[in-house]
């Protein structure tokens, strides 16, 4: 029998992610393709994130859904400075 997946490289390994479908955050522990037919007739390949939550749970989502996760707010940046005369 075949393996039924293959671990892939992923530029945000072992970083803070979050996974845009459900909005958790966590860090990614691995990206593998995976064969998750369910029919001894057909393979069908999905690249499956592996993301692990601060309670040490792991959950999969698509990779598609996997964004870095942003840690410092965006609104500080975009601020004017409204003292100036």
């Amino acid at each position: 029998m075949a393996e039924r997946y293959e671990y892939v490289p992923h530029r945000l390994l072992r970083n803070r992610v979050r996974d845009i479908a459900s909005g958790a955050e966590g860090e990614l522990m691995a990206v593998i393709n995976e064969n998750v037919s369910d029919s001894a007739l057909r393979d069908h390949w999905m690249e499956l994130a592996y993301i692990r939550v601060a309670s040490g749970l792991e959950f999969t989502t698509a990779v598609d859904n996997v964004a870095p996760a942003d840690d410092q707010p965006q609104t500080g940046r975009r601020r004017r400075d409204t003292t100036s005369a």
